[in-house]
């Protein structure tokens, strides 16, 4: 269900006439997963939802920005994965975690502690398969557009 509700955010924002969709933290999986987030299912499955919407026309003339959890260099971040024109163009991961009250992020997730550097992230092949590409910037940076600035963050970032 998740997959088939960011397709038709796309689908709505696109037909509003929108340029950028934003949506919310770990949305193709949901907030909810906790100890899934300890199994590689719950990462393959991520990446097949984001092939799904790459392998098709969602993305063409709108930046489009999903929050899933990725693995980088075999740690777990809470990231927002930015894509363009079928393309991934930047995956930015979190880097304050909620840890407070009901919160228990830092069990799943690692913070992103790298503030002033970019890193590669090596694609998976299935994605790299329908993008042509091989790695993206990984990390926290400002997304230069033809008429805006981007940046994002998220939760406990914003306080």
């Amino acid at each position: 269900i998740n997959l088939e509700n960011i397709i038709e955010s796309i689908r709505l924002a696109k037909k509003a006439g929108c340029r950028f969709r934003t949506g919310p933290e770990l949305e193709v999986t949901g907030y909810g997963c906790q100890d899934h987030f300890f199994e590689q299912d719950t990462f393959f499955h991520s990446w097949q939802s984001i092939a799904k919407i790459l392998d098709s026309d969602l993305t063409d003339g709108i930046l489009v920005d999903i929050g899933m959890p990725i693995m980088h260099k075999n740690v777990r971040y809470n990231s927002r994965i930015f894509i363009l024109n079928r393309k991934i163009i930047a995956i930015r991961p979190k880097i304050l975690m909620a840890d407070d009250g009901n919160y228990r992020e830092t069990r799943w997730f690692t913070p992103w502690s790298k503030y002033d550097q970019l890193e590669e992230h090596v694609l998976p092949m299935a994605i790299s398969k329908i993008t042509g590409q091989r790695s993206v910037p990984f990390g926290v940076m400002i997304l230069e557009c033809k008429d805006c600035t981007i940046a994002c963050e998220t939760c406990e970032e914003l306080f």
